[in-house]
Order: C-alpha cells, then structure tokens, then sequence
C-alpha cells in the first residue's frame, strides 16, 4: 500500500497555496480511539471536528454516544456487573473468615442497572467535556464521506450539512453480530446484556470468547443458571491452551453448564420462555439467550466505496502501518481496521495518528507485548506469547515456568480454585516471552509484569526481583523449578 500520506506537520504555518478547508481534521465516531484522536490532534493546533449519533442512557441501541462501545455499552458497564456478581461468592467465602450472615442475602438486579445506567451517564458527559476543554468541535449525527476531503452529517431531523477537511479519521468501531440461526431474532447480544429490566434465572449463551465467558460468569454470580455452548473443546480460542483449561475448570467449579462442540441450531418462542435446540438433539428452556458470536466493522454507511477506501473481505479499512488507508487523506483507527480490538490500543493508534499527521513526529503503533484481560469469574490476565506461540516462534527451545497453588484467602474460605501462573522463557537469550495468569487480582498484577516484558527482562532479573509476601504477584519472581522444556518439533500440534 505504498502512497504518499498528507502529514502536515506544524499546522499553525499553513501554506499559502493550500486549499481552505473548514477544519484540519474531521473525525467520524467518538468512541475511546476517535476522542483521543481529536484531542490529541487540537493540542498539536489543529481545527478538528468529530460528529457521532446522540446517546440514550436507558437504551438497548448499540449505536451513539461519546465514549464509544467501550465506554457506554462494553468494557465499563460489564465491568460493573463483574463487580456486582464477584461479591456473591465473596459473601459466601466471607463466612469462613469468621462474618456470621444470619439472614437470606437478595440481589437487586434493578438497583445495580440504576447504578451502571448513571455512571455511563457520568462518563458520556466527561467524554464531551474533554472534546470541548481541547477545542474540538462536537456534530451529533450520522457521518458520511462524500469525498477524499469531504464530510456529510446527517441530523436526527434529516438535516444535512456538509464540512470539508483536509484529513477525515474513521474511528466507528465494531458492532456485535448474530449467526442466521433459525429464531436468532428472539436472542439478545451484549449490547441488550447491559440493560435488561429483568434478572434472567435461566440463561444460554452461544460463543466461546472472552464476552461468552464474561457474561456466563456475571449471570452465575448472580444466581442464575448458566449454560454456555461452544465450537471448541475449550473456550478462549486463541489464548493459552493450559490456561483455557483452567478457566473452563474455574467455571464448572461455580455452577456454569459448559457444552463443549455444541452449537445452537433453532429458538423458538414459548409460554415458558424460549426453547432452545442444539445440533446434538437436546432441548433447553431459557428466560435469555445470548449472542456472543462476534463483531464486525462498522462501515457499510459511510460511503466508502464511492471515495475508492479499500476493504477487506470482513469489511474492515485496510490501513498501512501509520493508519492510512490508499486515499492518502483518509485515515483508520480502532475496531474499524480489525487489527488488535483492544480499547487501549485504538487509544494508542489514535495518539500515534495525531503525533503522525499534527505533531511533525511520525510514530507507528506497536502491537508487541498488549497485555489483555478476560474478566471472567476469577480473572485471567495475559501479556506477550502463549506457550503455543513461543513453541511457534522460537528458533530452539522454550523453558516454561509454571506454578498452581490455593490463593492465601482460599485456605481459609475453603473454596477449591487454584490460581495458575506461568512464565514462557527463550532457552538461549533467557528472555521472558510470555506470561499467563488466572486468579484473583490477575489484571492487576500482569499490567505490571507487561512493562517488564516490554523492557525485555531475562528470567534472571525476574529472579534477582524482591517478592511481595504475602501475596500472589510474588510467585513470579519465585518460580525457580522448570516445569518442562520444549521444542518446536517435538510439540504436538492442538486443535482445541
């Protein structure tokens, strides 16, 4: 995708033969990515517009509001219910440390969506702030492009109006999608997730990804009875085998049905809820079934065939290594290109977009060693390679580290779940290249372990680092024993 990109550089000495645009830049969607995109770039100087559908609190709509997915309808409102869930099993370990809990505990599902509902509110209308405090220019509506330089916002009333830019920035995101099962129509996806009225008591959720298992492990914290169908024979495709298999574990340890290389084939609508067929012949009655079986680009609205954007067969913008697409004035980032969709990371290329084209510092978004998160009930947490990937990559042998003991709170509850962790070690240059964790706490102790992975650390520095006692994070600068040694060749290929 070779080109020449439009960088301007020090936008406050403008050229005298320039076109006149309205604005330096014009962003289409304020989600995480777009925001800092704008932001970033107003502080460079630039004149920068962003336009996005207006928001509805209360709504199940997958579509508007400052934030983005992440914001108002993903990330930050699961996490509040991962939050809620997490403290039945809490109070129920709470017990064993000596809390005398005499009367029935109820959860007020009602209360908790009150709750979420207002702090998404809260954070939409810090979001705006942020945009104006920077100086950018806010359009609430739907945009289009309508040329390399030019942007069309169309109203809630149908108004048009028209803006040119000498940059437009696409940051529109994904949207969750339904499979073409017969009756998929009754099935919900996680944007409905977050804003049931009701408290579901018989759940199913179709999906084997990190939002399958978030969800599974929210509505069993919360009572209800939980049956997740998958592909695989694991769930989490793509991350560590053996740490897969310790979630799956953790899951049927709290109550969760699990259905390994079962996939849904029919709903169907009854007076007792919506019976659900599987391609094994079983029938199962649900008060929800969830839809966790993707997401896709949005693109299909923003005209971008006509202006000549390429895509991909998935629908995502193709982009080159500094986010620009082959029409040398437009611009992607975040879920839309379909690179890394991580909410960091669409923070991280829209920085790198506007140090790039505003702030005269061309910068590429480095995708090695983003530590993730699946919050699932416990979390897991990881950064760099799997150890299938390490196998995979390495030129010889990869040392991997391992360590499953009960967490110090769980010899006292009584609650039977081993933390896990594991550290993946290049045999020749003793550097870590990987590292997996699932227990309590796990996000929180691999966002520090991901700087040590990006400053390159050896397992002797992990070594030669001080432990934190008592405590979990600790197992990782004391693992001393190899667990097993590894050679590609000699590492059976898995198809889980």
């Amino acid at each position: 995708m070779a080109r020449k990109m439009l960088i301007d550089g020090d936008v406050n000495q403008p050229n005298e033969q320039e076109v006149k645009f309205d604005f330096d830049l014009f962003v289409i969607g304020a989600g995480s990515g777009g925001v800092r995109a704008s932001r970033f770039s107003a502080n460079h100087g630039a004149k920068v517009a962003i336009c996005e559908l207006p928001f509805n609190p209360i709504s199940s709509d997958t579509e508007g509001g400052v934030g983005g997915t992440c914001v108002l309808r993903g990330c930050v409102p699961k996490k509040i219910l991962v939050y809620g869930a997490s403290y039945g099993g809490e109070i129920d370990d709470a017990r064993n440390f000596g809390w005398e809990i005499n009367e029935n505990v109820d959860f007020n599902w009602k209360k908790l969506m009150q709750k979420k509902t207002d702090e998404i509110s809260r954070l939409n209308g810090i979001y705006k702030r942020l945009l104006s405090n920077s100086g950018v220019k806010f359009f609430e509506g739907e945009g289009r492009i309508i040329g390399p330089n030019e942007v069309e916002v169309i109203q809630l009333d149908g108004t048009k109006l028209s803006y040119s830019a000498k940059h437009i920035l696409i940051a529109t995101g994904s949207r969750a999608q339904r499979p073409p099962i017969p009756g998929h129509e009754l099935a919900i996806t996680s944007d409905e997730a977050l804003s049931l009225e009701e408290m579901p008591k018989r759940v199913v959720v179709l999906g084997g990804g990190y939002i399958a298992v978030e969800f599974a492990s929210i509505w069993r914290g919360m009572g209800a009875t939980v049956d997740l169908f998958f592909r695989k024979e694991l769930p989490l495709r793509g991350f560590d085998d053996e740490m897969r298999a310790v979630v799956a574990r953790n899951m049927e340890g709290r109550g969760i049905n699990l259905h390994p290389g079962t996939t849904l084939t029919q709903l169907t609508k009854t007076e007792n809820g919506i019976k659900v067929l599987t391609d094994h012949g079983e029938e199962f009655l649900a008060d929800v079934v969830l839809f966790a079986t993707g997401r896709a680009p949005v693109t299909k609205r923003l005209n971008l065939e006509a202006v000549g954007v390429e895509l991909d067969r998935a629908g995502a913008i193709k982009v080159d290594e500094y986010s620009c697409t082959n029409v040398p004035s437009i611009w992607a980032i975040g879920d839309v290109t379909n690179r890394m969709n991580l909410t960091p990371v669409a923070l991280m290329e829209g920085t790198c977009f506007a140090n790039t084209v505003f702030g005269g510092q061309p910068s590429k978004p480095d995708y090695s060693n983003v530590p993730c998160a699946v919050f699932c009930i416990p979390p897991m947490s990881v950064v760099g390679l799997s150890e299938e990937q390490a196998i995979e990559q390495a030129n010889g042998d990869v040392l991997v580290y391992s360590s499953s003991f009960n967490p110090m709170r769980n010899t006292i509850s009584g609650r039977q779940e081993k933390t896990v962790m594991k550290l993946m070690v290049d045999a020749e240059t003793d550097k870590v290249l990987g590292i997996s964790m699932c227990g309590p706490d796990a996000p929180e102790i691999v966002q520090g372990m991901a700087i040590a992975l990006k400053c390159g650390a050896t397992k002797a520095q992990f070594d030669n680092t001080v432990g934190i006692h008592p405590s979990a994070a600790e197992e990782f600068v004391t693992m001393r024993s190899l667990t097993r040694r590894v050679n590609a060749a000699s590492k059976p290929k898995t198809n889980l």
